[in-house]
């Protein structure tokens, strides 16, 4: 991939969305890219038995809430990201996730906002990040909260030999072109350094020159910290990462470096599955 030509940014009424979406608009302008915006809302709650016939009227009534939230997020998409024809907003009346997740084969890269176990959550149009990267067929730009601009001018690539691994550098390869500094980390057993050189060697074929890091003192059971301690050494602001390389029920019981990323990254992380 040389460029990105569309990017799709989701959108809700959490504290954070507004930065999202600068975040957002300031990479469709870097890129020269269409911005889509995508938000949803569920409006059918678990009604009591006893509801009966008031049933329909309160699912009328949740359905008018439900579309004026949907008009207060597109006052708030439009007042970030402007109004023209680069930039349009998808709507609908489902839950947020799959909503997401059919309008995905518009885009070359889905923005979505992390929803870590201490990270506000409005349940009403968070999606569920780690379902995201697993089903969307399209890699994933994982935002902290706050975070409102991605310079990306420094970017670390967290390197093993797997298909998930491999299929992120590629998707990101819009980034590393524009980027001043690229950085693999490995953990430095033998075979990973030899494909690590492979790497670096496919790299420099598209024109972006990557220094090889490799790191003994990183272990599986704190490599997720390692790697954003390495970001934050190097000046990154952007970590490359395959995603879900086991099993999400393994990750879920035994823990794994996607989920310690979705729960606690405090940098941009690009992840494809």
């Amino acid at each position: 991939m040389s460029s990105y030509a569309s990017l799709m940014v989701n959108l809700d009424l959490g504290p954070h969305a507004a930065s999202r979406t600068a975040l957002a608009v300031g990479l469709a302008e870097r890129f020269h890219a269409r911005l889509i915006g995508s938000a949803s809302r569920c409006i059918i709650p678990a009604l009591p038995l006893e509801a009966g016939f008031s049933a329909q009227t309160l699912i009328e009534q949740w359905r008018e809430i439900a579309a004026e939230e949907l008009q207060q997020i597109e006052a708030n998409f439009i007042k970030v990201a402007k109004s023209g024809e680069s930039t349009s907003l998808r709507t609908g009346m489902d839950e947020s996730a799959p909503f997401l997740l059919e309008q995905a084969s518009a885009a070359d890269l889905l923005i979505v906002g992390r929803q870590g176990s201490g990270d506000h959550r409005d349940w009403r149009f968070a999606v569920d990040p780690g379902a995201i990267v697993l089903e969307a067929g399209r890699p994933v730009l994982l935002v902290p909260p706050t975070s409102d601009r991605l310079s990306a001018q420094r970017i670390v690539i967290a390197w093993k030999n797997t298909r998930e691994a491999r299929r992120a550098v590629c998707d990101a390869l819009p980034f590393l072109k524009t980027a001043e500094g690229v950085f693999v980390v490995t953990a430095g057993e033998s075979a990973e350094r030899s494909s690590a050189q492979d790497l670096q060697d496919y790299l420099r074929h598209h024109g972006i020159t990557a220094d090889l890091v490799q790191d003994s003192a990183i272990r599986d059971a704190r490599i997720a910290n390692e790697l954003i301690h390495r970001a934050r050494q190097e000046g990154a602001d952007l970590l490359v990462s395959g995603a879900y390389g086991h099993s999400r029920t393994r990750e879920w019981i035994f823990g794994g470096v996607t989920r310690d990323l979705l729960d606690h990254a405090s940098i941009c992380c690009l992840m494809s599955h």
